[in-house]
């Protein structure tokens, strides 16, 4: 059972990584070409702080060294934590 709680994180982590990188691109086609959002910052919206920031900041700097990604990553990955914490509240709150 340990192995399966296991996957399940690392789905979840797949799943929110993915659909994060994949609605910023989305986002993107329909704003103004000189507001368009890095899709790095999709990837830190998941709870891992500040992994997650700091991986987003490792691969922008990979691409672009004048690339600073870091603080800007940091805003999605807040909100993730506290998404994950109304989510466990509600999901807590139908199990009480």
């Amino acid at each position: 059972s340990t192995l399966y709680i296991f996957f399940l994180g690392f789905m979840a982590f797949i799943i929110a990584t993915a659909s994060g990188v994949t609605f910023v691109k989305l986002f993107n086609l329909i704003l103004p070409q000189s507001k368009k959002i890095n899709p790095l910052i999709g990837n830190a919206g998941v709870s891992a702080v500040p992994m997650s920031a700091r991986i987003s900041q490792n691969v922008g700097l990979e691409y672009d060294p004048t690339n600073y990604l870091l603080m800007h990553a940091m805003g999605p990955n807040v909100a993730g934590v506290i998404g994950s914490a109304v989510a466990a509240g509600v999901l807590l709150g139908f199990l009480i």
